[in-house]
């Protein structure tokens, strides 16, 4: 799983997003260190839809009469199969990260 396509799960795990707002929280969930431009957001969104891991959302009607933009904004939710590998890749990281190496580091820069 790519760092992209981790964030981005991680992000819909907690609850729907539009393209928009997936850029904002990924950048806000990773302190600045991924920033996703349109083409990489698109591009990722698109594999992990394939992929089974993510769906894409109807329209919400009230957000249209609100505001007739939304009706151009897609929506995407994390899918149980999705939730399930963002879920395995946290624990293998946090595993790896409990590894004496990688304490080592972390102890080194801390």
């Amino acid at each position: 799983m790519t760092p992209a396509q981790f964030a981005l799960l991680l992000a819909l795990s907690q609850g729907e997003r539009h393209g928009w707002g997936l850029i904002a929280e990924v950048e806000d969930l990773t302190g600045g260190r991924i920033r996703l431009g349109p083409g990489t957001l698109y591009r990722t969104l698109q594999r992990l839809r394939v992929d089974g891991m993510i769906e894409e959302v109807g329209v919400d009607p009230a957000a249209v009469r609100a505001d007739r933009r939304a009706e151009r904004q897609r929506r995407y939710r994390i899918t149980a199969a999705g939730r399930s590998a963002v879920t395995a890749e946290a624990r293998f990281l946090a595993g790896l990260l409990n590894q004496p190496p990688a304490r080592r580091l972390l102890e080194k820069e801390g």
